[in-house]
């Protein structure tokens, strides 16, 4: 796989079959304010059937919605397919390293989540790359049509 221009729009295609293929996604700066964006996105793409595991460094947070929050995606016991960055777009390099250490298969940048270099070494590992977009935004348009069939 080569590098994609990601400052052009993602084909339909492109998307559709990164969010119809992935189970498990990490979200990277997952918070417990239900008044932040990262909220309202882990609760509709958990509610949609993906397996969401919240990663938060802060002490004493266990969980968000129920779902148990791992300090980092190091720690995480188990396959991830996704890994979906709510970090500022310098932190996103080293988040692509983490990612492709733990074998994850795409890396999505949030909107404003922008970071080329980041693109790059994760593309260089054979990964997917999404950024500046929102899954929870992507899932509700029209191309969804029949709707997501994840085993629920």
């Amino acid at each position: 796989m080569g590098h994609m221009n990601h400052d052009e729009p993602y084909s339909d295609d492109y998307i559709k079959e990164i969010l119809s293929s992935v189970k498990t996604i990490a979200m990277v700066g997952a918070s417990p304010d239900k008044t932040k964006f990262s909220y309202g996105v882990l609760r509709v793409l958990s509610e949609t059937g993906y397996d969401i595991i919240p990663i938060n460094p802060r002490p004493g947070l266990e969980d968000i919605r129920g779902l148990k929050v791992y300090p980092s995606l190091a720690e995480v016991d188990r396959q991830i397919d996704m890994v979906d960055v709510f970090r500022k777009p310098e932190d996103l390099p080293d988040v692509a390293r983490q990612a492709i250490e733990v074998g994850a298969k795409v890396l999505w940048g949030q909107i404003g989540v922008v970071n080329h270099e980041a693109a790059r070494l994760a593309e260089d590992a054979g990964m997917k790359v999404v950024m500046n977009r929102c899954p929870k935004i992507e899932l509700f348009r029209p191309f969804w049509t029949p709707k997501l069939h994840l085993g629920i």
